[in-house]
């Protein structure tokens, strides 16, 4: 990051922290014991993974530990680093692990827009040691990142900043003569500062992008509650495939789609067409929709949405946009359940706060004669050798038996899953009464 400062550097640049000592925010990672603490503490840094909000400190916190720990740091951005670019990046980084016996922090900005092989290029260079991976993130990583990556990395959760935070930062930018706005002599009104503070939402950046139009509008030196309207109505939202307006839209074609309102997740998929942005991002997130908000309810969605990804992959821009638009009106009109997500989500709570159970001796294959010997695959009943291919015999670990993960909901296809599930389930309790 380069420390240039310009009298046309934003206020929100010029004011970024550059130790922990000017970092407000995230006192859950940063305080007495916790996890950043320990590594400053210890001296051992490892691949992190900054997941959070737009504004919550991610990138500024990775430069921060790269230079406490006086580490050289290369930024990339993921929408624009191509894989030639990262590959080349990381050969300097095993030549200056050669020579210097130290490795190179790479941040990774928007990591989850790499694809599979652009995050798997950075493996075996985190394996030897030659990198330390930072990379931030506003999407959830467990399925945004692949999982050789994931598992070398520590996600570190960063929440919106509080009210009392963003106070801190207005205030100390407000004051501060050499990066800030003390130079004009500025006071805010209570109530003006407040309405920044709602406005950012948690947003560092966002509070003081508003707090500097406002500045510049005030009378006398003085941010009025009308300066700071006067500010939001100026402010020119371009359309900033890493910035705000981007998240901002996403999340308005998302909870449009989930509301099920058609002519509304139409509207913000033309608003996103029409301000650039990537094509098979949003196709992605159809697809994406379609598995944790469709699900089962409809089967058919998930195909809609992948079909319309590979017609806009065939026949580009203007008239694949067609096939996104009639992915978005079936989702949009499709029944909604999210009983899957659910239930994968709770067999993996299992799976990560308990111990791993293992495999049921009856279930393993016995491919050596030691194995059968030690009785794997003993009392194995196969399915297709019993009245209606079923039997009563138990599949899930000693530990974790009758647990049920999976609810279906009662919109479309899982009213049938739900009478399916419930016929093989009296099927298999006859069997074990009649044993």
């Amino acid at each position: 990051m380069s420390n240039k400062i310009t009298k046309h550097t934003p206020l929100a640049e010029r004011m970024r922290p550059k130790s922990l000592d000017q970092f407000y925010g995230q006192e859950h990672l940063l305080g007495e014991g916790k996890i950043l603490s320990c590594l400053i503490k210890s001296k051992q840094l490892v691949s992190l993974i900054f997941w959070g909000p737009p504004g919550s400190g991610k990138t500024t916190l990775g430069y921060i530990l790269a230079d406490r720990f006086d580490f050289p740091c290369l930024f990339f951005s993921a929408v624009l680093s191509s894989i030639k670019e990262v590959k080349k990046v990381m050969s300097k980084a095993e030549d200056h692990k050669k020579m210097y016996e130290q490795p190179t922090v790479i941040f990774i900005d928007e990591i989850h827009r790499f694809n599979k092989a652009q995050q798997a290029a950075f493996l075996p260079y985190g394996e030897r040691g030659d990198i330390i991976l930072f990379g931030s993130t506003t999407e959830n990583p467990s399925f945004e990142i692949i999982a050789p990556l994931l598992s070398r990395t520590k996600v570190l959760v960063l929440k919106p900043l509080s009210d009392d935070t963003l106070k801190n930062i207005i205030r100390e930018a407000s004051k501060d003569k050499e990066k800030g706005l003390g130079k004009l002599k500025i006071k805010i009104e209570d109530q003006a500062l407040q309405n920044i503070i709602n406005y950012a939402n948690g947003d560092a950046r966002r509070a003081l992008n508003t707090l500097e139009i406002s500045a510049n509008l005030a009378i006398k030196g003085m941010i009025t509650p009308a300066e700071v309207k006067e500010a939001l109505q100026k402010r020119i939202l371009l359309y900033d495939k890493k910035g705000e307006e981007h998240f901002n839209l996403i999340s308005a074609l998302h909870k449009s789609l989930r509301n099920s309102d058609v002519d509304a997740a139409l509207y913000w998929l033309a608003r996103m067409v029409s301000a650039g942005e990537e094509r098979l991002y949003i196709a992605r997130r159809l697809v994406r929709f379609a598995s944790e908000d469709i699900g089962l309810a409809d089967p058919n969605a998930l195909r809609i949405a992948m079909d319309a990804k590979n017609a806009y992959e065939f026949i580009g821009s203007p008239e694949g946009e067609l096939a996104l638009a009639e992915a978005v009106i079936y989702l949009a009109s499709a029944p909604k359940s999210n009983s899957a997500y659910a239930a994968f989500k709770n067999a993996m709570k299992d799976v990560e706060n308990s111990p791993f159970e293992p495999v049921p001796l009856h279930l393993r294959n016995p491919v050596t004669s030691l194995m059968k010997e030690t009785g794997y695959g003993k009392d194995y009943k196969y399915a297709h050798n019993f009245k209606n291919s079923t039997t009563s015999m138990e599949t899930l670990p000693e530990e974790l038996k009758g647990r049920k993960y999976y609810e279906p909901g009662d919109l479309g296809m899982e009213k049938e899953i739900r009478k399916r599930i419930e016929w093989w389930n009296k099927l298999k309790s006859k069997q074990k009464s009649e044993e």
